[in-house]
Protein backbone atom coordinates (compact mmCIF):
# COMPACT_ATOMS: atom_id res chain seq x y z
CA UNK A 1 0.00 0.00 0.00
CA UNK A 2 1.24 3.19 -1.15
CA UNK A 3 1.96 6.10 1.68
CA UNK A 4 -1.31 7.91 0.43
CA UNK A 5 -3.33 4.90 0.61
CA UNK A 6 -2.28 4.19 4.09
CA UNK A 7 -2.36 7.98 5.25
CA UNK A 8 -6.13 7.95 3.37
CA UNK A 9 -6.94 4.70 5.21
CA UNK A 10 -5.51 5.70 8.62
CA UNK A 11 -8.16 8.54 9.13
CA UNK A 12 -11.22 6.53 7.92
CA UNK A 13 -10.27 3.69 10.82
CA UNK A 14 -9.72 6.76 13.42
CA UNK A 15 -12.81 8.90 11.90
CA UNK A 16 -15.28 5.81 11.95
CA UNK A 17 -15.80 6.00 15.71
CA UNK A 18 -16.43 9.72 16.36
CA UNK A 19 -19.13 9.97 13.25
CA UNK A 20 -20.58 6.69 14.60
CA UNK A 21 -21.13 8.44 18.41
CA UNK A 22 -21.59 11.58 16.95
CA UNK A 23 -23.28 11.57 13.38
CA UNK A 24 -22.23 13.73 10.43
CA UNK A 25 -23.44 17.00 11.76
CA UNK A 26 -22.11 16.60 15.33
CA UNK A 27 -18.45 15.22 14.54
CA UNK A 28 -16.70 18.41 13.43
CA UNK A 29 -13.61 18.88 11.54
CA UNK A 30 -11.78 19.90 14.68
CA UNK A 31 -12.65 16.52 16.26
CA UNK A 32 -11.55 14.43 13.24
CA UNK A 33 -8.31 16.82 13.21
CA UNK A 34 -7.75 16.11 16.51
CA UNK A 35 -8.54 12.13 16.40
CA UNK A 36 -5.64 11.96 12.88
CA UNK A 37 -3.63 14.82 13.77
CA UNK A 38 -3.73 16.34 10.82
CA UNK A 39 -4.48 19.77 9.71
CA UNK A 40 -7.45 20.69 7.38
CA UNK A 41 -5.38 20.76 3.99
CA UNK A 42 -4.00 17.31 5.29
CA UNK A 43 -7.48 15.66 5.51
CA UNK A 44 -8.84 17.51 2.03
CA UNK A 45 -6.27 16.29 0.58
CA UNK A 46 -7.80 12.43 0.43
CA UNK A 47 -11.26 13.78 0.86
CA UNK A 48 -13.25 16.31 -0.87
CA UNK A 49 -15.83 16.97 1.88
CA UNK A 50 -16.81 15.83 5.29
CA UNK A 51 -19.43 13.85 3.36
CA UNK A 52 -17.02 12.06 1.50
CA UNK A 53 -15.44 11.05 4.34
CA UNK A 54 -18.18 10.18 6.35
CA UNK A 55 -19.38 8.20 3.74
CA UNK A 56 -15.87 6.28 3.45
CA UNK A 57 -16.42 5.76 7.54
CA UNK A 58 -19.73 4.19 7.28
CA UNK A 59 -18.50 1.73 4.68
CA UNK A 60 -15.88 0.96 6.99
CA UNK A 61 -17.73 0.20 10.07
CA UNK A 62 -20.62 -1.74 8.33
CA UNK A 63 -17.55 -3.94 7.04
CA UNK A 64 -16.20 -4.41 10.29
CA UNK A 65 -19.32 -5.10 11.91
CA UNK A 66 -20.42 -7.62 9.29
CA UNK A 67 -17.34 -9.45 9.56
CA UNK A 68 -17.52 -9.41 13.85
CA UNK A 69 -21.01 -10.85 13.73
CA UNK A 70 -21.18 -13.03 10.92
CA UNK A 71 -16.84 -14.71 10.58
CA UNK A 72 -17.70 -18.75 10.43
CA UNK A 73 -21.34 -18.56 9.35
CA UNK A 74 -19.62 -20.33 6.25
CA UNK A 75 -18.72 -23.02 7.65
CA UNK A 76 -22.08 -24.22 9.59
CA UNK A 77 -23.65 -26.44 6.66
CA UNK A 78 -27.51 -26.41 7.40
CA UNK A 79 -29.84 -23.66 7.04
CA UNK A 80 -31.58 -23.48 10.28
CA UNK A 81 -28.61 -24.04 11.71
CA UNK A 82 -26.30 -21.20 10.40
CA UNK A 83 -29.64 -18.71 11.28
CA UNK A 84 -29.20 -19.77 15.23
CA UNK A 85 -25.18 -19.00 14.39
CA UNK A 86 -25.93 -15.93 13.02
CA UNK A 87 -28.34 -14.60 16.03
CA UNK A 88 -26.13 -16.01 18.70
CA UNK A 89 -22.81 -14.02 17.20
CA UNK A 90 -25.19 -10.71 16.73
CA UNK A 91 -26.69 -11.04 20.27
CA UNK A 92 -23.36 -11.87 21.65
CA UNK A 93 -20.70 -10.36 19.71
CA UNK A 94 -20.35 -6.56 20.87
CA UNK A 95 -20.25 -3.65 18.40
CA UNK A 96 -16.23 -3.31 17.62
CA UNK A 97 -17.12 0.42 17.18
CA UNK A 98 -17.75 3.35 20.09
CA UNK A 99 -21.29 3.97 19.63
CA UNK A 100 -23.33 0.76 19.19
CA UNK A 101 -24.47 -0.63 15.53
CA UNK A 102 -23.25 1.82 12.37
CA UNK A 103 -26.54 0.73 10.74
CA UNK A 104 -28.87 1.96 12.95
CA UNK A 105 -26.96 5.45 13.91
CA UNK A 106 -26.38 5.89 10.42
CA UNK A 107 -30.48 5.19 9.50
CA UNK A 108 -31.24 7.67 12.26
CA UNK A 109 -28.31 10.33 11.38
CA UNK A 110 -29.04 10.54 7.49
CA UNK A 111 -33.15 10.42 8.62
CA UNK A 112 -33.54 13.83 6.44
CA UNK A 113 -30.26 14.84 6.50
CA UNK A 114 -27.68 13.62 3.63
CA UNK A 115 -28.91 11.90 0.59
CA UNK A 116 -25.15 10.19 0.04
CA UNK A 117 -25.01 8.29 3.41
CA UNK A 118 -28.89 7.57 3.40
CA UNK A 119 -28.49 5.59 0.71
CA UNK A 120 -25.15 3.81 1.99
CA UNK A 121 -28.14 2.80 4.68
CA UNK A 122 -30.31 1.39 2.24
CA UNK A 123 -28.08 -0.63 0.63
CA UNK A 124 -26.22 -2.23 4.02
CA UNK A 125 -30.19 -3.06 5.14
CA UNK A 126 -30.71 -4.60 1.82
CA UNK A 127 -27.63 -6.50 1.25
CA UNK A 128 -28.84 -7.90 4.93
CA UNK A 129 -31.63 -9.05 4.12
CA UNK A 130 -30.35 -10.47 0.85
CA UNK A 131 -28.02 -12.63 2.43
CA UNK A 132 -30.55 -14.29 4.88
CA UNK A 133 -33.10 -14.47 1.99
CA UNK A 134 -30.69 -16.40 0.12
CA UNK A 135 -29.67 -18.71 3.31
CA UNK A 136 -33.58 -19.72 3.57
CA UNK A 137 -33.67 -20.19 -0.91
CA UNK A 138 -31.23 -22.54 -0.44
CA UNK A 139 -32.59 -24.25 2.46
CA UNK A 140 -35.52 -24.26 1.00
CA UNK A 141 -33.92 -26.29 -1.95
CA UNK A 142 -32.31 -28.89 0.15
CA UNK A 143 -35.08 -29.28 2.24
CA UNK A 144 -34.02 -27.72 5.70
CA UNK A 145 -37.02 -25.20 5.67
CA UNK A 146 -40.59 -26.24 5.51
CA UNK A 147 -41.90 -25.60 1.99
CA UNK A 148 -44.14 -22.45 3.66
CA UNK A 149 -42.04 -19.99 4.57
CA UNK A 150 -41.59 -16.56 3.20
CA UNK A 151 -38.08 -15.31 2.68
CA UNK A 152 -38.43 -12.08 2.92
CA UNK A 153 -40.65 -12.07 5.76
CA UNK A 154 -38.69 -14.00 7.80
CA UNK A 155 -35.66 -11.79 6.79
CA UNK A 156 -37.74 -8.49 7.74
CA UNK A 157 -38.63 -10.29 11.02
CA UNK A 158 -35.15 -10.99 11.79
CA UNK A 159 -34.00 -7.75 10.92
CA UNK A 160 -36.63 -6.09 13.13
CA UNK A 161 -36.24 -8.13 16.03
CA UNK A 162 -32.25 -8.01 16.47
CA UNK A 163 -31.92 -4.16 15.78
CA UNK A 164 -35.36 -3.15 17.88
CA UNK A 165 -33.13 -5.10 20.54
CA UNK A 166 -30.84 -3.30 20.30
CA UNK A 167 -32.43 0.22 20.63
CA UNK A 168 -34.11 -1.25 23.93
CA UNK A 169 -30.77 -2.44 25.44
CA UNK A 170 -29.50 1.02 24.93
CA UNK A 171 -31.88 2.76 26.46
CA UNK A 172 -33.08 0.77 29.20
CA UNK A 173 -29.19 -0.09 29.91
CA UNK A 174 -29.30 -3.66 30.01
CA UNK A 175 -29.02 -7.37 28.02
CA UNK A 176 -32.59 -8.20 28.40
CA UNK A 177 -33.68 -7.32 25.47
CA UNK A 178 -31.18 -8.97 23.14
CA UNK A 179 -31.79 -12.15 25.40
CA UNK A 180 -35.34 -12.16 24.67
CA UNK A 181 -34.82 -12.07 21.13
CA UNK A 182 -32.44 -14.96 20.87
CA UNK A 183 -35.21 -16.58 22.60
CA UNK A 184 -37.61 -14.94 20.25
CA UNK A 185 -35.94 -16.14 17.14
CA UNK A 186 -34.84 -19.46 17.89
CA UNK A 187 -38.94 -20.36 18.43
CA UNK A 188 -39.34 -18.80 15.10
CA UNK A 189 -36.18 -21.13 13.79
CA UNK A 190 -38.00 -24.03 15.35
CA UNK A 191 -40.95 -23.72 13.50
CA UNK A 192 -39.09 -22.92 10.13
CA UNK A 193 -37.40 -26.57 10.49
CA UNK A 194 -39.42 -29.68 9.01
CA UNK A 195 -37.80 -31.47 11.90
CA UNK A 196 -39.07 -29.09 14.34
CA UNK A 197 -42.56 -28.80 13.08
CA UNK A 198 -42.63 -32.89 13.13
CA UNK A 199 -41.66 -32.90 16.72
CA UNK A 200 -44.79 -30.22 17.62
CA UNK A 201 -47.35 -31.77 15.43
CA UNK A 202 -46.45 -35.21 17.31
CA UNK A 203 -46.65 -33.69 20.32
CA UNK A 204 -49.54 -32.00 19.77
CA UNK A 205 -51.29 -35.38 18.50
CA UNK A 206 -49.95 -36.95 22.21
CA UNK A 207 -50.50 -34.51 23.75
CA UNK A 208 -54.56 -34.81 22.30
CA UNK A 209 -54.46 -38.54 23.17
CA UNK A 210 -53.53 -37.61 26.48
CA UNK A 211 -56.51 -35.24 27.30
CA UNK A 212 -58.99 -37.45 25.63
CA UNK A 213 -57.76 -40.72 27.82
CA UNK A 214 -58.47 -38.16 30.47
CA UNK A 215 -61.77 -37.01 29.53
CA UNK A 216 -60.27 -34.02 28.69
CA UNK A 217 -61.36 -33.60 25.41
CA UNK A 218 -64.46 -35.38 23.23
CA UNK A 219 -63.41 -38.27 21.56
CA UNK A 220 -64.57 -37.26 17.60
CA UNK A 221 -65.84 -40.38 15.49
CA UNK A 222 -63.30 -39.50 12.92
CA UNK A 223 -60.43 -40.53 14.89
Amino acid sequence: MRKGESTRQRIIVQAAPLFNQNGLAGCSMQDIMDATGLEKGGLYRHFSSKEELAAECLKYSLLLVFKARTGGAEQVPNAIDKLRYLVDRFISTPSPLKGGCPLMNAAIDADGGSPRLRRLTQEALQEWKSRLMQILKDGLERREVVSSVDPVRVANTFIAVLEGSLLISRIEGSSRAREDARCTLNTLLDGLSPVGSAERGARSVSRRARDRAAGLVKASPLL
